[in-house]
């Protein structure tokens, strides 16, 4: 919200206090100003002039001779802007002046001819183009005929206004309109604010009831809507005090008409619309829900595909206006309008934030519906406009208001205690500090004993408890005079808990493996947040849990796996000639079983990695090493190394993984995860290469290590180590024979790997050698060769009868 500071002085006195000053207080008492800035530097020597002569350049035809009174002498000034012309009165750099591009002005001859000072455009002056009026944006400004000659070009364009930029929170609609920080500045400064007159003097003669008639259908999105009829109305320039605060807020002005639905929009924080009566197209108006493909035309001039969640005006037959959000093209208020329909209305904010999200279209007041508006300022606001299209567009009032009014207006109540107040904040508040900070806030109240029963007003929608008013008690009391208190008692040094130093473990593990962490968004699509679950959550009856009101379809699930954030990660870094990638993250996953959520899903930790392009590249040494299956599995059977923690891996088919080169990850039996290739049309889908990922249920992992041994004797009796080949069938896995070795092994087979595999001219067809490595070891004893020989034979007659397998000689 941009607040301009001579606009504020209007309902508060700051006479005695700076804009930077105020800036400082307010952000203290809670809302932040992120900044203060002046619409232009000081101007001197600028002022106004009257041109009491126009002529052509004798030597140029774009150029015209002018002769201006500036009160205390006539200066002759040659001017290139084409509507520059007798009679006006202007912005005159005399010489000497600086204007806020650097440029002196100085006395110059132009073509052969003197001239003594510059007639000013607003850019000229320091106004940013956008904020300048269509009709003098290329060209100079004109003053209104009762501007004096002579007169600071700087206070007449409010150029000496500094305008502050307050970051409104969404819980403080309030602090979107005038008024509204005017009551925050008032209380703060322990200042009496100045409300504007809401007096209206309709003409007896026209009744609105014969013009126009209101018919709600929709009465749950819009409980009010008020109708004024002004007729007669002379579409000019607004006054230039109006045009130079809504240019100070950021707004360009347009129309008298539209400047004061704009200006009281800005200064109640209450949206308006003006239509013009005769391009209505009938007497009545309608508010309804549209229905499905209906279109309408926007003031931008974009067609719109509405469906049944549009709340729209509409003159009984078709839409005029999106409610809240946009009026229409052919009903919009022009040069030749002569009379008005003016829109007073209370939307509901859910109706209008579906507008908005369907359409793509946010504006000033789809802003203000979207957070709330104060129902007991609709119809003010409605006034407020009317009497100053009275008195600046000479428009006559018809008498009355044509509305629909279901609107609950009531203000809620909130008791509060001087001894709880105390008890809270840990202060010692008299009942004198606290009601003063509820008059200073404008809250009526009433006192009971020692209870105070708080009338919250309806601008206040962020206050309904008693803690909202605790909390604007000290805001505005001083947070400064929260008392500093030192703990006392036995206070325990923090640390890590064991799950925080298991994370920061697989953190450094992944991190010196050569992967960089990456943090991605919880949310993500629909259609993406089904995929790549671990296997411990594809067993369930899961349902991705979607958001009420999200932002974004990109963004309106949260995730059961981390997988499709990050191929979104290396998609973007692929997109920037960024080729050799390998990213991990520890993140939460959130699993629901409901298909209407009525409870909070359970959140699983996990951890997951991408990798894609060359894990290795010394140029040097003329070596590459692309990523593939087993940089990626060994990169998880480091880190489970790591953990000490024993896993297997077994052949898995998953939807999205290449079939033939995805693995489950097993603890204790268990599926935990995965890793493997993303399936080649996936990663076409995402516009990467050849990728791997793994991911792994973290839960399970803590469960399982909180268990483990912390420390092992190392090993005082030496180790003795046995090959064997077997002749498998190509489609045994080797891995299953490996976990079949070292179940038949247990306890003295410590470690069983896999040391070699061959496919050839010398094995029979269907048929592979599989040759594995087998540790014997016993901590307390050495082993004789009689018992590892026996074992040994077991395992082999073992394996051949469960495999129907046989012992390479």
């Amino acid at each position: 919200m941009l607040v301009s500071y001579n606009w504020l002085r209007n309902y508060v006195n700051l006479d005695h206090i700076t804009p930077e000053e105020l800036a400082e207080k307010i952000t203290r008492s809670g809302i932040e100003v992120e900044g203060v800035e002046y619409l232009a530097p000081a101007l001197e020597n600028i002022v106004v002039g009257y041109v009491t002569s126009c002529e052509k350049h004798p030597d140029a035809d774009k150029l015209s001779l002018c002769q201006v009174d500036v009160w205390d002498t006539t200066l002759q000034i040659v001017c290139g802007a084409a509507n520059i012309a007798a009679g006006q009165k202007v912005a005159v750099a005399k010489p000497g002046a600086h204007l806020p591009s650097g440029v002196k002005i100085k006395k110059a001859k132009l073509r052969g001819v003197e001239s003594n000072g510059m007639i000013c455009s607003l850019q000229e002056l320091g106004l940013e183009e956008k904020y300048i009026p269509a009709d003098v944006a290329e060209g100079i400004f004109v003053f209104p005929e009762d501007a004096e000659v002579g007169a600071s070009v700087q206070k007449l364009l409010n150029l000496d206004d500094a305008v502050l930029d307050l970051d409104v929170l969404a819980n403080r609609p309030d602090a979107l309109s005038m008024l509204g920080v005017a009551y925050e500045v008032a209380a703060v400064l322990n200042q009496p604010i100045d409300l504007p007159e809401e007096t209206l003097s309709p003409d007896a003669s026209l009744q609105a009831k014969d013009y126009i008639d209101v018919k709600i259908d929709a009465i749950e999105n819009n409980p009010y809507y008020g109708a004024f009829v002004v007729k007669d109305v002379e579409i000019k320039q607004a006054p230039l005090w109006i045009r130079n605060y809504l240019m100070a807020a950021g707004i360009r002005p347009i129309n008298n008409v539209v400047d004061i639905t704009n200006f009281v929009l800005l200064e109640y924080g209450q949206p308006l619309h003006a239509f013009d009566y005769d391009r209505f197209g009938s007497k009545e108006v309608v508010i309804r829900q549209a229905e499905a493909d209906e279109i309408m035309v926007t003031l931008d001039g974009q067609e719109r595909l509405l469906n049944e969640e549009n709340l729209v005006i509409t003159n009984g037959k078709e839409p005029v206006a999106l409610a809240g959000v946009m009026g229409g093209a052919d009903s919009e208020v022009t040069d030749n309008t002569t009379n008005i329909l003016l829109e007073a209305a209370y939307f509901e904010s859910v109706s209008v934030h579906r507008t908005v999200k369907q359409t793509g279209l946010r504006s000033e007041s789809s802003t203000r519906f979207e957070k709330g508006v104060d129902p007991n300022r609709v119809k003010r606001a409605g006034i407020r406009a009317c009497s100053l299209l009275q008195k600046y567009a000479n428009g006559k009032v018809a008498n009355g208001i044509v509305e629909v009014d279901e609107l609950d207006k009531s203000e809620k109540t909130v008791s509060v205690t001087t001894a709880k107040v105390n008890q809270r904040l840990g202060m010692e508040l008299d009942e004198d500090a606290i009601t003063s900070v509820l008059t200073r806030l404008q809250f009526e109240f009433t006192q009971l004993g020692e209870e105070i029963i708080v009338q919250v007003p309806t601008r206040r929608l962020d206050i309904s408890i008693f803690e909202d008013i605790l909390e604007e008690i000290i805001r505005i009391h001083g947070y400064d005079h929260l008392p500093y208190t030192i703990p006392q008692g036995w206070v325990q040094a923090g640390g890590l808990t064991d799950i925080q130093l298991l994370q920061r473990e697989i953190k450094n593990n992944l991190s010196s493996a050569g992967l960089m962490e990456t943090l991605t968004y919880s949310l993500t699509n629909r259609q993406d947040a089904s995929r790549f679950q671990t296997p411990d959550i594809s067993h369930q009856t899961v349902r991705p849990v979607g958001l009420a009101m999200p932002m974004s379809e990109e963004h309106s699930h949260l995730r059961l796996s981390l997988i499709p954030e990050m191929l979104r990660v290396i998609q973007h870094n692929v997109a920037r000639t960024q080729t050799d990638l390998a990213y991990y993250e520890i993140g939460k996953v959130f699993v629901s079983e409901e298909e209407q959520v009525t409870k909070q899903p359970v959140e699983n930790l996990h951890v997951a990695g991408a990798l894609t392009g060359l894990w290795h590249n010394h140029p040097w040494q003329q070596e590459k090493k692309p990523v593939d299956f087993y940089v990626a599995k060994g990169i998880v059977e480091g880190l489970f190394a790591h953990l000490a923690l024993d896993v297997t891996f077994a052949q898995v088919k998953m939807e999205d993984m290449h079939p033939g080169r995805c693995a489950e990850i097993r603890l204790n039996g268990q599926g935990i995860g995965y890793v493997g290739q993303i399936h080649p049309l996936v990663a076409k889908d995402f516009d990467i290469k050849e990728t791997y990922v793994f991911e792994v249920n973290l839960e399970t992992i803590f469960a399982v290590h909180q268990e483990q041994p912390s420390f092992m004797d190392i090993p005082r009796y030496p180790s003795v180590t046995r090959d064997i080949a077997f002749i498998l069938d190509n489609d045994v896995p080797a891995g299953d024979v490996q976990t079949v070795i070292r179940e038949i092994g247990v306890p003295l087979v410590k470690e069983v790997s896999i040391f070699d595999v061959y496919q050839g001219d010398r094995m029979e067809e269907g048929k592979k050698s599989v040759a594995y490595r087998l540790l014997y070891q016993d901590p307390s004893r050495t082993l004789k060769d009689e018992e590892v020989d026996a074992s040994y034979q077991e395992i082999i007659e073992k394996v051949n009868n469960q495999f129907g397998s046989y012992v390479r000689s």
